[in-house]
């Protein structure tokens, strides 16, 4: 299948603002692009790409005073399978595990696995180790906060979540990463498109947030907040949590006046595809 991805911002600023973006497909996913991504800036605002430590595809920028305009689009082939499910997976021994996975078994600043550890051992340590362990931690995240925009908070962690019972997508998997770490399970942050493709319109776009865990030599994705496999994941952004991987990182102060997002099915190739 073929999947339309992009976004339409515009930001607004009382004087020169720098920018970082991160909101670029990332190099695992560049092979499928049915066409070339897209990134435009008004004529005049100049740009350089660079690529984070995690490997984020990053473009920075100043934007001057008054609003700015980022639009973005692309389209990309994808195999139009759910997510895949593997329950015999097992988590490695963390001395097998490859260096670069190591930074994600450590606490973050909205993942607190250190203080989380005690209570996940005794809710999850009975629990067969590997995929069943981590389904079992997206089943419980799941069941305890309630998704709610309105709840939204940027400084609110795994256990303020826990504890507060609701949020939005990057609490529930800011929580289960979390839970995750805290059982020696490497989890780490995914900020990416997610369309309502197979399932009932969920209503207007927006970014989505999900988490990955290492198991058997790889990264697998879950979603404790749907908690069920979906169709056509896009990723953009991998990190430690949510901090890594700010689609627009502002060193002042601005406003966002516009915000639209799209992920849809392309229901006929466009014109060369």
């Amino acid at each position: 299948m073929l999947i339309r991805f992009g976004y339409d911002i515009t930001v607004a600023c009382s004087q020169p603002t720098h920018f970082i973006a991160r909101m670029g497909l990332r190099h695992e996913r560049r092979g499928d692009l049915a066409q070339d991504e897209v990134v435009e800036l008004p004529p005049g605002v100049m740009a350089r790409r660079f690529t984070d430590p995690f490997g984020n595809a990053c473009l920075r920028f100043t934007a001057p005073e008054g609003e700015t305009r980022i639009r973005g689009d692309g389209l990309i082939r994808d195999h139009g399978a759910p997510d895949p499910v593997r329950v015999e997976a097992d988590v490695p021994n963390v001395a097998d595990l490859p260096d670069d996975a190591l930074q994600f078994l450590l606490p973050s600043r909205y993942c607190e696995s250190d203080s989380l550890a005690a209570f996940a051992w005794e809710r999850f340590g009975a629990i067969t180790p590997g995929w069943k362990r981590v389904q079992a931690v997206c089943d419980y995240v799941n069941g305890q906060i309630r998704f709610d925009y309105q709840t939204a908070c940027a400084v609110r962690t795994a256990q303020g979540a826990i504890d507060e019972g609701c949020g939005v997508c990057r609490d529930f998997a800011h929580t289960a990463i979390a839970l995750c770490r805290a059982l020696s399970i490497p989890a780490r942050y995914v900020n990416g498109y997610l369309g309502d493709i197979g399932v009932p319109d969920g209503g207007p776009m927006d970014f989505s947030a999900w988490f990955e865990a290492f198991l058997d030599g790889r990264w697998y994705a879950f979603d404790a907040r749907h908690n069920t496999p979906r169709i056509g994941r896009i990723n953009i952004a991998v990190g430690r949590d949510a901090a890594d991987v700010a689609m627009l990182h502002s060193f002042g102060p601005h406003e966002l006046k516009t915000f639209t997002v799209v992920c849809h099915e392309e229901t006929a190739p466009a014109e060369g595809v």
